[in-house]
């Protein structure tokens, strides 16, 4: 297995924190959004944009770029911070999320916002899309080009998903990584009193996939299955992450209820001031 320095691990630490200060910005100024969710995958969006995707801010639409897919459309805020953090546009502009003459709606559409490779929102759909570019990619002879798509737990209770997954097995698309965000927590509460998906490894197993279960908070492991998808030839790889909704944030954290609502005045300067700390604490390592 891949061991990843103490230096690498502090400088994606450091990105998912400000990726986290940026969902919190963002919903903030919407005062609308989705933080639960962006919050518990920030530390995978900050592996894929800091070191797994070959993507260009400087060239967005680079035909031989890697491709990713926010199938949870809704969890845009930490897509978002995370384009931002890694240059596709400012920062600055996270605070104008869903404001009405802002490019950054509250789902990824891949007409206004750099770096958005598909336009989602649709629970249950962008695995269909992230399928079809795999395919698309073999049949145009880009082996070098891979594909990854992020789910969430409560998103995989739809029935397209599971054809999109048959689709992937079928072609033996082992270009194509699908990112299970198991959070447990869905707008409705638990995902095993809504509508239970587990076993969730063992059904994408089922279904002809090569999985693997990790901490997705955790940089090492991300990187071990990131290199095991690499390596994995003639199926289609799955790594399913057990997160914490809300992460890093404190009264968000495993609450069902910071689904889909955005933090007050108040809430905003506490979540910033733990996310500031953090990030201090980080940096001082660093």
């Amino acid at each position: 297995m891949k061991k990843m320095t103490e230096k690498e691990r502090l400088k994606l630490q450091i990105a998912a924190c400000k990726i986290r200060m940026g969902v919190i910005e963002s919903t903030h100024g919407a005062k609308a959004g989705h933080p639960g969710g962006s919050l518990s995958s920030a530390d995978v969006f900050a592996y894929l944009y800091e070191k797994e995707l070959n993507v260009d801010p400087a060239c967005p639409k680079k035909e031989t770029r890697d491709r990713f897919v926010l199938s949870k459309g809704h969890c845009a805020p930490g897509l978002y911070a995370a384009l931002a953090e890694r240059g596709f546009f400012p920062v600055e502009d996270l605070p104008t999320l869903r404001h009405a003459d802002s490019y950054l709606q509250g789902h990824p559409n891949m007409n206004t916002v750099p770096g958005i490779d598909m336009s989602t929102g649709s629970l249950g759909q962008g695995v269909s899309a992230a399928a079809g570019m795999a395919l698309g990619a073999k049949k145009r002879g880009m082996e070098e080009v891979r594909v990854y798509t992020l789910l969430g737990d409560g998103e995989i209770q739809e029935g397209q998903v599971w054809e999109a997954m048959m689709f992937a097995a079928h072609y033996k698309l082992d270009n194509l990584c699908v990112i299970v965000d198991n959070n447990g927590l869905q707008i409705d509460g638990d995902v095993a009193d809504v509508m239970s998906p587990y076993p969730i490894v063992e059904k994408l197993e089922a279904f002809g996939f090569a999985v693997k279960a990790i901490d997705g908070h955790d940089f090492d492991a991300l990187e071990n299955a990131f290199e095991a998808a690499k390596a994995t030839k003639g199926k289609p790889f799955a790594i399913v992450m057990k997160t914490t909704k809300g992460k890093d944030v404190s009264f968000m954290e495993n609450d069902a209820d910071w689904h889909g609502k955005a933090p007050n005045d108040e809430q905003y300067e506490t979540a910033m001031g733990e996310l500031r700390a953090k990030l201090a604490e980080l940096e001082a390592k660093a």
